[in-house]
């Protein structure tokens, strides 16, 4: 059984798209909440954290309500298009709050706009799976993970691009050009994947999925085995935790970087752009790498490499081109970790209930990007930005811990029959 690329690229627009909004909110936010409307640390983390406050029980609930949903064009697809279309309407406010220096308009356009965001990310996750057979989301995942790369380096290379290094800032270019690229993904999603045609097709000639989904609907859904669920609470506990160290590096990098290494203007996201590069480079190889040694395997070597990468970043005091190095590490041990950490949870559940599990997936995710912005600003606020590395080493080498003791959803893709199979590559 081999993945179908092409469709899965397809698929991955939606995540590209979303990708690219989150690059642009945790780089330019932050820095308008201090700049333009001089907001602390520690506030300016519990502003951060709102979306994640949201996305806690909003995720969940989308999640599982798009498994119900039933149209014309599928259901995830109804989420992922009329939730983009709200985001864009309502990302442009935001540029225009910043300008007028109006705080209540930002600050409703941005809860409206985050709300509109968690509306379809855990449909437009759950479209993989949905489209993907077991054994095959490892590489799945690493193809969307690719696209999602793809979209954050984008916008990335906006924020380079299109932020003057002098005079005052001015993000109104940024936001829409992120804008329109969100946009065109999606559109693009909309007349390449024919979702329910597709899910008709997959469930007609996958019998193992129809076979499964009849035995969970008449199942409950909450009769998960106990070794299996208490995997399911240690890969949980690791999300969470590595969520804690990773985004507490993403959000107060571009205040880092200016503040200790003396980065202006949107130069900070050349480093950020490494960290992508190595990981769209990667992602296709560690999705092949993890179907050979495991799921779980390929994650430790992801914890670990991110341990390293977070513990030399703080060694630096000044910028120098060596950081890009750390940041290469830092793009490959996070895509040995995404690739595989969703396939895992959705490993555990059942056909019928994939969206729930992705909710579940983002609900623990998310509440470390809830916690960790609010404690690490508090951290940085009290002490110095130089606590800011130190505090990601604790928190992967915690997830570490965690992770060691999971011990279901490493799937693995059935072995040849041949020799003469090996020899037969994937397109």
């Amino acid at each position: 059984m081999k993945l179908n690329y092409k469709r899965t690229f397809f698929i991955g627009l939606a995540f590209m798209s979303i990708s690219a909004f989150w690059q642009l909110y945790d780089n330019i936010i932050p820095l308008i909440l201090k700049n333009t409307f001089g907001l602390g640390e520690t506030l300016t983390g519990g502003i951060m954290a709102i979306d994640n406050v949201l996305a806690l029980f909003l995720l969940p609930v989308f999640g599982a309500l798009s498994d119900k949903t039933s149209t014309r064009i599928g259901k995830r697809m109804p989420f992922i298009v009329f939730g983009t279309i709200a985001a864009v309407i309502l990302m442009i406010m935001i540029p225009i709050a910043d300008l007028n220096k109006n705080f209540t308009l930002f600050f409703v356009s941005l809860g409206l706009l985050l709300i509109a965001m968690s509306s379809y990310r855990s449909p437009a996750v759950a479209l993989m799976p949905d489209l993907t057979p077991k054994e095959l989301r490892s590489k799945g995942n690493a193809v969307i993970n690719l696209m999602g790369a793809v979209g954050g380096m984008v916008a990335l290379a906006m924020i380079s691009l299109l932020i003057p290094k002098t005079g005052t800032p001015n993000y109104s270019l940024v936001f829409f050009g992120v804008a329109l690229f969100m946009i065109i993904s999606v559109v693009i999603l909309f007349f390449t994947i024919k979702e329910k045609h597709l899910s008709k097709k997959i469930n007609k000639t996958t019998e193992e999925d129809v076979v499964e989904s009849q035995e969970s609907t008449a199942n409950s859904p909450h009769e998960m085995p106990k070794d299996v669920k208490r995997s399911l609470n240690f890969i949980l506990a690791s999300i969470f935790l590595w969520f804690t160290a990773y985004n507490a590096v993403t959000t107060a990098f571009s205040r880092y970087a200016i503040n200790v290494w003396g980065l202006k203007g949107g130069s900070f996201a050349n480093a950020l752009m490494v960290a992508m590069a190595a990981a769209i480079i990667s992602f296709i190889p560690i999705g092949i790498i993890s179907t050979n040694i495991g799921r779980k395997k390929t994650i430790i070597i992801g914890i670990i490499l991110m341990s390293l990468s977070y513990f030399a970043g703080f060694l630096f005091t000044e910028y120098s081109p060596m950081i890009n190095i750390v940041f290469a590490l830092t793009g490959v041990g996070w895509a040995s970790i995404n690739v595989n950490s969703y396939p895992m949870v959705v490993e555990m559940s059942k056909s019928t209930d994939v969206g729930k599990y992705t909710g579940i997936y983002y609900t623990f995710s998310m509440a470390a990007q809830i916690f960790t912005p609010i404690f690490s600003g508090f951290l940085i606020e009290h002490i110095s930005y130089r606590v800011l590395f130190p505090y990601a080493v604790v928190f992967s080498l915690l997830s570490l811990c965690t992770m060691l003791f999971v011990k279901h959803g490493d799937s693995r893709p059935p072995k040849k029959v041949s020799n003469l199979e090996h020899f037969d590559t994937d397109n």
